[in-house]
């Protein structure tokens, strides 16, 4: 039977990564303290840094579907008003 796997938060992913890479636990301290395997822990590592550029990105570095989406909702506002403009004063 195979082992249920368990779901962990990226807070809790981070503080173990950090612990290892601040040198306040080994890898295999880490693994033990916190019951996980060396290979997710190891997965976890690579994943943290291939990402740690994103935390100095910012907010003006929009992704393209970011854009759209704000654009939408830009549009949707202004259609809004307008209906509710023209439901108040039908002559318009």
């Amino acid at each position: 039977m195979a082992a249920k796997q368990r779901k962990y938060t990226a807070q809790f992913k981070a503080k173990v990564v950090l612990a290892v890479i601040r040198g306040e636990k080994s890898p295999a301290d880490a693994c033990r303290t916190y019951k996980i395997h060396n290979s997710v822990l190891t997965r976890w590592k690579r994943e943290f840094l291939e990402r740690a550029h994103q935390a100095f990105e910012s907010g003006e570095q929009m992704s393209q579907e970011e854009r759209r989406i704000a654009e939408l909702e830009r549009k949707v506002g202004q259609l809004t008003m307008q209906l509710e403009i023209a439901k108040r004063h039908p002559s318009y």
